[in-house]
């Protein structure tokens, strides 16, 4: 299919409530990752041995899409 969103699909969605803080924790087990939700202006890293997190406000509805932002492997950033 070439709808014009290449690889951006996943297994399993979320679904955030509006007008909520959020809060996510990332870590890694294997190399450095990053991922990002521009439309959101949000990124964070995954870092082995570490557990960092990033909030926004979930302030207008609407689809987003996160993606990869980080050279750690093979058909990623």
């Amino acid at each position: 299919e070439t709808n014009g969103f290449r690889l951006l699909d996943v297994d399993n969605r979320i679904v955030l409530p509006m007008n909520t803080q959020i809060r996510i924790l990332v870590t890694a087990a294997d190399v450095i990752h990053s991922w990002t939700v521009p439309a959101l202006g949000v990124k964070v890293d995954g870092t082995p041995g570490r557990l960092n997190q990033t909030n926004f406000l979930m302030n207008r509805p609407g689809l987003f899409f996160g993606q990869c932002s980080e050279i750690c492997g093979a058909n990623h950033s």
